[in-house]
């Protein structure tokens, strides 16, 4: 029996997909989360053998949950969900640790296929996706300039999201567990490293960087 825990924002769209996967003889989903946060602490809890986990959620996004998760050695395998169908998330998805991405318009046809692949220790990739990565790989020495984001660090990244979503350096301080006066340091670090000035230009890279949730 594969045991699945759900990690989305989208209470409809984890109804229909627990339902897809729950037909299987094989899957069990064994529990559901809403943010990041709430999917490393329970992907700690109940051991799964697979996570399908959201890219983008507001508190922590799907990137760095997996790479709390894998920090923690849960041991399981981590299947991202995604509506960003772009060369530019998967390089990210895979260095995180991800076992594979899915795009939310084809989850219905692709998801079942994919968490049996992962659950056995394969990486799950799509015609597409593989394409692309592909692509990037072959590409990838010709491109000179190294994007900013990869210097950040998980801490600023957090802190980078949280002030994007409109949080005050108090209640991003409560959330991670430091004092106002450290978040204040961290995002003048992620300012100064991605030459940023102001709270809209801030929206405006996390958007780009698929870090906050976006109408679909």
């Amino acid at each position: 029996m594969i045991r699945v825990l759900m990690v989305d924002d989208h209470p409809i769209l984890r109804r229909g997909l627990r339902a897809l996967l729950e037909q299987e003889p094989d899957i069990q989903v064994v529990g559901e989360a809403d943010d990041g946060w709430a999917g490393v602490e329970m992907a700690s809890q109940t051991k799964p053998d697979v996570v399908v986990m959201d890219l983008a959620m507001p508190g922590l996004n799907g990137m760095d949950a997996t790479r709390e998760i894998i920090r923690r050695g849960v041991g399981c395998a981590v299947l991202v969900l995604t509506a960003q169908a772009e060369e530019r998330y998967l390089f990210p998805v895979l260095q995180a640790g991800g076992s594979g991405y899915v795009r939310k318009d084809v989850a219905d046809e692709e998801l079942v296929n994919a968490v049996r692949m992962v659950a056995a220790g394969n990486v799950y990739l799509e015609p597409q996706a593989q394409s692309m990565l592909l692509q990037g790989y072959l590409t990838r020495d010709q491109q000179d300039e190294e994007d900013p984001f990869d210097g950040l660090s998980p801490r600023e990244r957090q802190v980078l999201q949280l002030t994007a979503e409109g949080y005050t350096s108090r209640e991003i301080g409560s959330r991670l567990n430091i004092s106002s006066k450290s978040v204040e340091t961290y995002r003048s670090r992620v300012m100064e490293k991605l030459n940023l000035f102001d709270r809209p230009s801030l929206v405006r890279y996390a958007l780009r960087k698929g870090l906050l949730q976006q109408d679909e």
